[in-house]
């Protein structure tokens, strides 16, 4: 299944895209795409439901953040080695943990907004993963069970923030809009092998990011486990695993987005965004 949540901010409504292309709407029989709703036997009852039953939701209407009351962002750094090469840096001997603040959740189509005071706002297309069951201490082999599905990420950084001032990565990481998830949330069972999904990444329809997660150094069930082992992971927490390289911050010289720039991101199976780049308006 792709499920979505769609609306205006703060008020969407829980949808699915029903094999016609449309969008329907999921109000009925579910009240949001989040909490128990993501476990395995919630997302079996979703499945019985024939989509093309329920009501049309106009194809103009936003999409929010794929799933709802995400608790936990987090991210892995460094995890594609190539992209750890172009940034100048060793591939970790363990997973790199850091959290993105929630508030920086959006929607897939929603405006990348540069920070006041930024020069180096960049994108990052990953490949982001919906824990359904709550976990902990878990092991690989286990892993993949408590996983509900995967969605589009949009991991957006400010470079300087992030690296050339004091501290730790969450700042630059952390801005509003700087984490587009959806459009979907393209349940597991519908994604064979999570380490082998092309992915790609557009700046004004030139092609900046063009990789697989076939070069991911540590794999979907990895993360998973190993995250359990400090944190308890419950449903709707999202995890970003790393971007592939052609990221701006990697380019000779630099190149970073500007107020007007249009971003477009897609891996394979699970949808593509697209996000205009205006200035904070605060």
């Amino acid at each position: 299944m792709k499920l979505l949540r769609h609306g205006p901010l703060g008020q969407e409504k829980p949808g699915i895209l029903a094999s016609d292309g449309t969008i329907r709407d999921l109000s009925a029989h579910v009240a949001d795409i989040g909490g128990g709703a993501l476990t395995d036997a919630a997302l079996a009852s979703l499945a019985k439901i024939d989509a093309l039953s329920l009501p049309v939701v106009d194809a103009a209407t936003r999409l929010g953040a794929c799933v709802a009351g995400t608790g936990k962002f987090i991210c892995i750094g460094l995890n594609y080695a190539d992209h750890a090469a172009e940034s100048g840096m060793a591939v970790p001997p363990e997973p790199v943990i850091f959290m993105k603040a929630t508030s920086a959740i959006c929607g897939p189509n929603d405006p990348v907004i540069i920070p006041r005071g930024s020069e180096k706002t960049d994108w990052e297309v990953e490949l982001g993963v919906i824990i359904g069951t709550k976990c902990k201490y878990v092991t690989e082999a286990d892993a993949m069970n408590y996983v509900a599905g995967y969605c589009v990420s949009n991991d957006v950084s400010e470079r300087a923030f992030q690296t050339e001032r004091a501290g730790q990565w969450t700042k630059g990481k952390s801005c509003d809009n700087f984490g587009q998830i959806g459009p979907y949330l393209v349940t597991r069972d519908e994604v064979a092998d999570p380490q082998n999904l092309s992915m790609w990444l557009t700046v004004n329809g030139k092609k900046m990011q063009n990789g697989s997660s076939k070069t991911m150094v540590y794999g979907v069930a990895h993360v998973v486990a190993y995250l359990s082992q400090f944190m308890t992971l419950h449903p709707g927490d999202v995890i970003s695993t790393g971007t592939p390289p052609g990221v701006g911050m990697g380019m000779k010289p630099p190149q970073y987005l500007k107020a007007g720039d249009v971003i477009e991101l897609s891996i394979e199976g699970l949808g593509q965004q697209r996000q205009d780049v205006i200035a904070d308006p605060a």
